[in-house]
């Protein structure tokens, strides 16, 4: 019994010493980054003097002597540290660093050559030496250091020290080339120099860095082919948005079996997601060629569908798509593997071939499948979305309502409550909708936080002042009618909008949404005259950017007026400069323009 309570006596003293700590610790750092640095002196000499192999403590207790010019304490610490650890030869670095503080720079470079003398003959003590150089900003020792120690013994890797500091001094080239140089070493790095090299890569292929990066990458696979680069080469193409040459990298890597052939579905389905439906039709194509396998066959006859379905532009179009479904179902049936197959035919019924009941009739049948609760799920928010379509917006509300509870935080929960919002914006219990919005507005998703933002401004905008909301009622309704496909209708009720609510808020809301569905119905130049008229209302309103940019678009692609098109592109450039379609209107000028786009 005694020694159990001596036992627990010294437990409780000890969690309560790493507490106390921990604490003291915390605090220590609170007062650093805050700039009372003498404050900071007192808790870390404490610290330090309990536990004096703390690198950190002692690195922050010198730190705080220096930054408030107490450099005789500084170097009595640094002095007395070394004499406990004389085999840190880092410590050769700080003396010197403390010395150039106090300008004794040819007093301090004899410590910093000295340091670099013993890196030179232990290479193994150059990663201490060079961190220890970094950490002072002393950048071009540092990367001496390493490149000295690193030639001396090739077998020691400071690759990503080198790369770090070349960052720190930005040296773009030099630093990419590091990255690499490690690769070259340890394929095993990949995923962490993707992460670091992310960090100065952007869209925009013309960026410097890009090109840059791109140079580096060609000229290495010609020296000395690595699958790596291939990899990269094509990640770097991706975040350009130019998947042809993504596509070119990834067929490289599959047939030399470098690569499996998931890599290429998922460059598939992200050029799907981006709207380049040719490379991605021309990937999932190839896909079909190239395998045997049925999760891939499966996943790109789903695709080529969907393209299909977003590419169609008359009834021979989506007889021939509703033919393809029927063929692949008798080919290999209605079961689990082909859920998404399922799923997207019913959407196909529903929004392409204006038959909910069918629809639903399908999702009916694979209802009966052995599902997993989120495919369940998944499957119960399309059978709400159809409810909706059919205007019983009760009924869908109970069922989107579920999918929240029993998906709780996930993102498909999510999804359910921006169409609560929306089907109850449908409904015109506009308060309720603005309720499940403010919360949206903070989503993990970015797609759905953006909608749910959009869709907020136009019920707070228009509810601004006013106690009866017949204006924004009849905007939702005209929403509710584009949703249903019936795109005239549509049209003639925003018209009304138009026509009856001059001068007010929904004008340029309405005149935006109905540019949108003439695109939709091909009439080009009705579409061109709204764009026109909203930016007519407010050249900096929160929809001038959009109108600006689809102007572009309608130039370039339906209108054949490339030299309009330019004229638009360069508006976003030089007006909208925080627009998000800057980067697409950068890229589409240069081309128009007849620059050579890499």
């Amino acid at each position: 019994m005694y020694n159990e309570m001596i036992n627990k006596f010294i437990v409780i003293f000890l969690l309560t010493s790493t507490i106390c700590i921990g604490q003291s610790e915390q605090l220590g750092y609170n007062y650093f980054r805050g700039g009372e640095y003498e404050k900071a002196a007192a808790v870390f000499k404490e610290l330090y003097e309990k536990n004096k192999v703390r690198q950190d403590y002692f690195k922050h207790l010198l730190n705080c002597y220096q930054l408030t010019q107490q450099f005789k304490k500084a170097t009595a610490l640094i002095e007395s540290h070394s004499a406990l650890y004389p085999n840190q030869l880092n410590l050769l670095v700080e003396k010197g660093y403390n010395q150039q503080l106090q300008n004794n720079n040819e007093e301090a470079k004899k410590y910093y050559e000295k340091a670099l003398e013993l890196a030179s003959e232990n290479p193994f003590t150059g990663g201490n030496i060079g961190r220890a150089f970094a950490k002072n900003h002393l950048i071009d020792y540092a990367i001496a250091t390493y490149k000295k120690a690193m030639s001396l013994n090739p077998e020691i890797n400071y690759h990503i020290y080198l790369a770090q500091a070349y960052g720190e001094k930005a040296d773009i080239k030099n630093m990419f080339n590091s990255y690499l140089d490690l690769l070259m070493v340890d394929e095993s790095y990949f995923s962490t120099i993707q992460r670091y090299i992310g960090q100065f890569i952007t869209e925009d292929n013309t960026e410097q860095n890009n090109s840059i990066f791109r140079k580096l990458l060609l000229s290495r696979l010609q020296k000395k082919p690595l699958h790596a680069y291939n990899k990269l080469l094509s990640w770097l193409y991706i975040q350009q948005r130019d998947y042809e040459k993504a596509f070119t990298q990834e067929k490289a890597l599959f047939k030399r079996n470098a690569a499996g052939i998931e890599r290429l579905q998922k460059l598939g389905s992200i050029a799907f997601e981006n709207k380049d439906y040719d490379i991605a039709k021309e990937i999932f194509q190839y896909i079909l060629e190239s395998t045997n396998r049925p999760e891939p066959i499966f996943d790109a006859n789903y695709y080529l569908l969907k393209i299909g379905i977003n590419t169609a532009s008359n009834k021979k179009d989506f007889t021939a798509i509703d033919e393809k479904f029927k063929s692949l179902f008798n080919q290999f049936g209605r079961d689990i593997n082909t859920y998404n197959l399922q799923l997207a035919y019913a959407d196909f019924l529903c929004f392409s071939m204006g038959r909910p009941q069918d629809a639903i009739d399908v999702l009916q049948e694979t209802k009966k499948l052995n599902l997993s609760q989120l495919d369940r799920a998944a499957l119960q928010l399309k059978l709400a979305d159809y409810l909706v379509f059919t205007n019983q917006f009760n009924q869908a509300l109970i069922l989107y309502t579920q999918i929240q509870k029993r998906q709780k935080n996930s993102p498909l929960a999510q999804e359910a409550r921006f169409k609560v919002a929306k089907t109850s914006y449908y409904k015109g219990d506009f308060k309720w909708a603005m309720t499940q919005l403010k919360v949206l507005k903070k989503s993990t998703s970015q797609l759905i936080a953006n909608d749910a933002l959009e869709l907020f401004l136009v019920i707070s905008d228009n509810m601004a002042g006013d106690t009866v909301y017949t204006h924004l009622e009849k905007f939702a309704k005209a929403d509710l009618l584009a949703y249903q496909q019936k795109n005239a209708a549509a049209i003639d009720t925003l018209q009304t909008i138009i026509d009856q609510y001059k001068g007010r808020a929904i004008e340029d809301e309405a005149l935006f949404k109905q540019a949108q569905l003439f695109e939709k119905v091909k009439r080009y130049n009705n579409a061109e005259e709204n764009y026109l008229q909203v930016l007519a209302l407010d050249k900096s309103g929160i929809l001038a950017d959009n109108a600006v940019y689809h102007l572009g678009r309608l130039y370039e692609e339906k209108l054949n007026n490339p030299e309009k098109a330019k004229k638009m592109y360069e508006d976003i450039i030089f007006n909208y400069p925080a627009s998000i379609y800057l980067i697409d209107a950068r890229k589409r000028y240069r081309k128009l323009r007849g620059d050579v786009v890499n």
